[in-house]
């Protein structure tokens, strides 16, 4: 029987640890708080009509050049080290692609972030995703981040489940991405895909996801229900669970679920395939 092929995408602040990504190690490096550099990006976007995401990446390149901290791939690799991640997310991985090879599932991760890659690269997470789509700099002759390369936003996020759907991982390919492609060619099958988010800015990403048919599940932390419950109200997500990914929570049981649903609607699409083919078969025969 042919393997499924599955794409678990990951939203990650917030998502899979408990605060933005750059709250840990970066802001206090500058000697600011969170509430001081969010306000500065935020000011910076309203003054100027700035993108938000390209607000903040200026910032960071801003505030690191007053100071003379030199903002190199390798400090921002260094402010990933610590991060405090949801409990179970060290072992999620492992358990979740066990649970997808016992029912005949292989299961692709990835991240669809508005954070900062370097940092994302310099977490112990890094290395169980295939890919991360997030922003990121450009560095100058001496490897300083002078220029946003890459920016993803609320929005943008959506072409890169386009491109993980068709195997177009390479983000300068815009001919492969737009070419039409059949189903059945497909490096992850249409309604094969989970997205995993923790607000209001995943909701282009849920919504795309349903509409393909697969599923998104809203992640909330502890006694911040509320502001995630609009997710499930409003039909953004189909559930909504705490951000405990420890083996026997609930999004691992709901996951589990999933996967064990996909697995059985295989096994009949293949039994259904394989009538039909006997039936062609035996009236040709006949005729």
């Amino acid at each position: 029987m042919k393997k499924i092929k599955m794409a678990f995408l990951y939203d990650f602040d917030k998502t899979l640890c408990d605060r933005d990504m750059q709250e840990y190690k970066f802001i206090p490096s500058l000697n600011l708080s969170p509430a001081e550099f969010w306000s500065m990006a935020g000011d910076l976007s309203d003054e100027c009509g700035m993108e938000r995401i390209l607000a903040y990446m200026y910032v960071m390149v801003r505030e690191s050049k007053k100071r003379n901290i030199p903002l190199t791939r390798e400090f921002l690799n260094s402010c990933g080290k610590n991060m405090k991640l949801y409990k179970g997310v060290d072992t999620w991985f492992e358990r979740i692609n066990q649970i997808g090879e016992s029912l005949n599932i292989e299961i692709e991760h990835y991240v669809l972030s508005s954070g900062t890659t370097e940092i994302i690269e310099g977490s112990p997470l890094y290395n169980k995703f295939k890919k991360v789509y997030g922003c990121c700099f450009h560095y100058d002759e001496n490897g300083i981040a002078d220029f946003p390369l890459n920016v993803v936003n609320y929005t943008t996020k959506t072409q890169y489940i386009y491109r993980i759907s068709k195997g177009i991982f390479d983000i300068t390919d815009d001919v492969n991405l737009n070419s039409k492609m059949p189903k059945e060619k497909r490096h992850i099958q249409e309604g094969n895909m989970i997205y995993f988010g923790d607000g209001l800015t995943d909701v282009p990403c849920m919504k795309l996801v349903k509409q393909q048919g697969g599923k998104a599940i809203g992640i909330y932390q502890p006694g911040k229900l509320n502001k995630a419950s609009d997710l499930l109200l409003d039909g953004r997500c189909d559930f909504l669970v705490k951000s405990d990914y420890s083996e026997g929570s609930e999004i691992e049981s709901v996951v589990k679920t999933i996967l064990e649903r996909v697995s059985l609607e295989h096994v009949l699409d293949e039994k259904y395939d394989s009538m039909v083919k006997k039936a062609q078969k035996a009236f040709s025969e006949n005729k």
